[in-house]
């Protein structure tokens, strides 16, 4: 298994279906370094364990201890965060994307943008890959649809409508919705919100790209939160992939109990939302069913390596 884990999804062809998928998520667990640890260790341990969205990693910890010890939440520079959260989110939108709907990438204007982070043109560099790019208008123009002929226009078309409409803002953080499951007294975790379909998931990273480019340019607050009690604290803050929360237990001062729940850890806890993304779809053969959950799996986007094997099944 990687270091980071192993996504395998599993599936069966038959008369123009997928059957529900199988999904297997191995992770290593961690989060057992933690126990024992002072605060202040942890907090320093964490970006270098979750390299992937490190920052992220680094706030949803403080918030959580912060929480735990009935601590004001520590400020936190939103810039490096919307960087980081504009930087995932473009990855898709340029390459990953338009790879799987068969359209050209657009990995110089990538590698051009990357080379920004960090420095003081980075606004600028985010504007006009947007608006030359990715959408044909900036963020502070954007009116909810990109411009025809645009990268993502040309994507929206390949993937065909939306099932339905849905509130297609950030995440709203829910910290102390989680308490009562991390202490024990809840059976299970609060919801997550999947998407009705492919082209949803889609569009939902194209606002939120949006919004991470205006919160960039403006210098507007990250999204953390915490909420805590008794010696347990909640932590919460946004990645390009959705919620991120941890969750720790203090005693005599040290960590106890170190729990995270990254997006992934939910939408592919079993296959469920990959069967509804896919349940409807027919495919004339099994390349073009394969192509499809693929597809399914990109608009859940998970964080960490995957293997996607599909079968046919003759009976």
């Amino acid at each position: 298994m990687n270091s980071v884990g192993l996504l395998t999804v599993s599936a069966r062809y038959a008369r123009g279906q997928l059957s529900p998928p199988e999904v297997v998520l191995q992770r290593p667990a961690v989060t057992r370094m933690f126990l024992g640890q002072l605060p202040e260790a942890v907090v320093k341990t964490v970006p270098y364990l979750y390299s992937l969205c490190a920052q992220a990693q680094r706030v949803a910890a403080e918030a959580a201890l912060a929480a735990a010890r009935d601590e004001a939440l520590p400020p936190a520079d939103p810039l490096p965060l919307w960087s980081e959260m504009l930087h995932e989110h473009l990855w898709r939108l340029l390459l990953d994307w338009p790879q799987a709907l068969g359209l050209p990438q657009a990995k110089d204007a990538l590698a051009a943008w990357r080379n920004t982070r960090g420095r003081e043109g980075l606004v600028g560099a985010t504007a006009s890959l947007l608006a030359e790019v990715l959408l044909g208008t900036s963020a502070a123009d954007w009116q909810g649809s990109p411009v025809p002929g645009s990268l993502a226009a040309r994507c929206l078309a390949a993937l065909g409508k939306d099932k339905a409409e849905e509130n297609l803002d950030l995440p709203t953080l829910l910290p102390a919705a989680w308490l009562p499951y991390w202490q024990g007294d809840a059976a299970t975790a609060p919801p997550v919100n999947a998407p009705a379909s492919v082209a949803t998931a889609y569009r939902q990273r194209l606002h939120e790209v949006v919004e991470a480019a205006r919160g960039l340019a403006t210098g507007a607050p990250y999204p953390v939160a915490g909420a805590g009690e008794d010696g347990t604290g909640i932590g919460q803050t946004l990645t390009a992939r959705g919620i991120l929360t941890h969750g720790v237990r203090l005693q005599d001062g040290k960590v106890a109990a170190y729990s995270v729940w990254a997006p992934t850890d939910r939408h592919f806890a079993d296959g469920k939302e990959l069967a509804a993304l896919v349940a409807d779809d027919r495919w004339a053969e099994l390349t073009g069913a394969r192509r499809g959950l693929e597809r399914a799996i990109l608009a859940l986007d998970p964080c960490l390596p995957y293997e996607v094997k599909v079968s046919v099944n003759h009976a």
